[in-house]
């Protein structure tokens, strides 16, 4: 028997020690609801699950900033609903200007609420914006932008961008006889002698009848004979002429030129050609009947037309690149056309970041174009006149057609977001469950061994009071 070393006692005493260290754990991760509160209790597991939160804090903010987005976006396409509702308005202004019956007061009332609608445009442009950030007024310092050309609603008109500021325009080919109307005004085309040698063949075949007025002539090709025998000359004759009882000297041939002579009217089958009489000014209009001109003057009259209707909206008009068809004179279907320019700023362009990491790939653009009148292309546009009206309605329609497809996108840009932002959401929540399987305390199964440990705190407690006891039988021996 010892005295100094009771062993039992300190055996008692470590199990005790052990036993009150893990329910000092236990009580410890009943109490935080944490199986880890500190990298001891598992360093490998504490590593995993901060980089999981780290994961899950930076999804959760990624899902923020989309609905900030949506409801960026949302606000941006609020307003040009209203912008969209006013350019209806003016198209609708427009083409009841366009109408022949309205009087110049008229068109005056008509024009004051078309500046109105175009200045609160420029309005909602100006003041629309989030988070003090304006939406709709693009962004950086205003730059020349090309206006869009328009063919100014003339049948059988080609535009072709080439994308460099041009535009190749390609008229419709016309013929004498062919009806157009420019400007709001039709025309006959008059035509010319080589018009009428083209309907009868530069070689007309024997027989061949053109009328000249009420007067009929008949082509020979020269093989006939006078009363003499002789060979008449190849050329026009009035019908009827008897060569057998003419002499040659006495029968004079004529060519279309004699025939088709200014003011006369040729018909050739079924059609007829009026000879334009353009002898006094020589300016392609017919000194008798201004709505009859050449074709040449119907080039110039188009061009200039095209000229005009493609300048809406611009603070330079556009130009006619090749001066064709300047002159009436000059007859050429094609000419290139300078893109008028209007002054405004670049589209505005942010980025959502949708994702915990730096990837750019977490990026999604938003762009919003300027969308004020210059913006539109309808800056300064006018309706107080039938023409000004009739031009307007293409470059309404096209302002139209751009704020469509911008809304059109920032629809589509909030459709994305919003699937973002469930995707965000689902892995926040997967993620959220796999750091609790490592980070958070199994509840039952702490309980469970709290309650062991407390069950062998108290059975250590008592052993270690029966060692402590077991030195007393010593004392016996000293007795």
């Amino acid at each position: 028997m010892v005295v100094q070393h009771n062993m039992q006692a300190a055996n008692a005493n470590r199990m005790l020690n052990v036993t009150t260290s893990a329910q000092s754990k236990s009580t410890e991760k009943l109490s935080s609801g944490y199986r880890i509160n500190r990298a001891a209790d598992d360093a490998a597991g504490l590593t995993i699950s901060e980089k999981m939160r780290k994961q899950i804090k930076g999804l959760d903010r990624a899902s923020t900033n989309a609905e900030d987005g949506v409801s960026a976006v949302q606000t941006a396409e609020g307003a040009l609903t209203e912008v969209h509702s006013m350019l209806q308005r003016m198209n609708e202004l427009a083409t009841q200007s366009a109408n022949g019956t309205n009087s110049n007061t008229d068109r005056k009332a008509i024009q004051d609420e078309i500046d109105q609608l175009t200045t609160e445009i420029d309005r909602v442009s100006e003041t629309t914006k989030f988070n003090e950030t304006y939406l709709l007024k693009g962004d950086g310092s205003e730059k020349a932008h090309n206006v869009n050309a328009h063919d100014a609603g003339l049948d059988g008109v080609t535009l072709d961008d080439k994308g460099n500021g041009t535009v190749a325009v390609t008229l419709k080919s016309l013929k004498g006889g062919d009806k157009i109307s420019i400007a709001g005004k039709n025309y006959t085309i008059g035509s010319t002698a080589q018009d009428v040698i083209d309907a009868v063949g530069a070689a007309p075949t024997k027989g061949a009848k053109v009328k000249v007025g009420d007067t009929e002539y008949v082509y020979d090709d020269g093989t006939t004979t006078d009363k003499n025998s002789a060979t008449i000359d190849a050329g026009w004759y009035v019908s009827g002429t008897n060569f057998k009882n003419s002499a040659k000297v006495d029968l004079t041939a004529k060519t279309i030129n004699d025939l088709a002579t200014a003011g006369s009217k040729v018909t050739v089958g079924s059609k007829t050609f009026a000879i334009i009489n353009d002898a006094n000014t020589a300016d392609g209009i017919d000194d008798k009947d201004s709505t009859v001109i050449t074709a040449g003057k119907a080039y110039q009259l188009q061009t200039a037309e095209i000229v005009k209707a493609s300048s809406i909206g611009a603070d330079t008009a556009a130009t006619n690149a090749t001066n064709a068809n300047d002159a009436y004179n000059t007859a050429t279907t094609t000419f290139t056309l300078n893109k008028g320019t209007v002054s405004y700023k670049d589209a505005l362009s942010f980025n959502l970041h949708v994702g915990a990491d730096a990837d750019m790939t977490n990026k999604i653009a938003v762009n919003i174009d300027s969308m004020n009148s210059a913006g539109l292309g309808i800056k300064g546009i006018k309706a107080d006149t039938e023409q000004d009206a009739t031009y307007a309605i293409d470059a309404i329609a096209d302002a139209i057609s751009t704020v469509s497809s911008q809304r059109s996108a920032l629809g589509a840009v909030q459709n994305r977001l919003e699937h973002t932002i469930n995707n965000l959401d689902n892995v926040v929540e997967n993620t959220t469950s796999a750091e609790s399987r490592i980070r958070d305390t199994d509840m039952a199964e702490e309980m469970v061994n709290y309650s062991k440990n407390n069950i062998l705190a108290q059975a250590g407690q008592s052993m270690l009071a029966q060692a402590n006891q077991s030195n007393q039988g010593v004392l016996s021996l000293l007795q």
